[in-house]
């Protein structure tokens, strides 16, 4: 399996503005600039799009994890905050709050760890990874 995405960029990195598309153009002609990057501008930018692929991919790596034990899940949210600091991105941190009948709390903690470990976007990114999880 590939995947891909486009980036566009026209003008200098201040002033200019640029583009993304994905794939399956979920994203298509998305504005990013300077300005939604590291002020208050309109549009997405690289450290969202991250902390969206970090959530996404943890939670449905849970949910795996949860399933394989045998455990029905209700519901599983989670929150991702990327630090950007001088230039690299330094951690992501994992808020997660889940629904699940009949797990212990030992039980949800351990798959939390584990999925923590092991979703592929754990594993790509060069940052201190944690979480804090929430079982209702």
């Amino acid at each position: 399996m590939k995947r891909n995405a486009t980036a566009v960029w026209n003008g200098s990195l201040k002033e200019g503005a640029g583009k993304l598309t994905t794939q399956t153009t979920t994203l298509k002609d998305t504005q990013y600039s300077f300005k939604s990057r590291f002020e208050e501008g309109v549009g997405t930018n690289p450290e969202e799009l991250i902390a969206a692929a970090h959530a996404g991919c943890f939670t449905m790596q849970l949910s795996a994890y949860i399933s394989e034990e045998g455990f029905e899940i209700e519901s599983i949210e989670t929150k991702c905050d990327i630090d950007f600091v001088d230039g690299t991105i330094v951690t992501s941190h994992l808020t997660v709050q889940a629904k699940v009948k009949e797990i212990t709390e030992d039980a949800f903690q351990q798959l939390v760890t584990k999925a923590e470990k092991n979703c592929p976007v754990s594993k790509v990114l060069n940052a201190a990874i944690s979480s804090t999880a929430t079982l209702a």
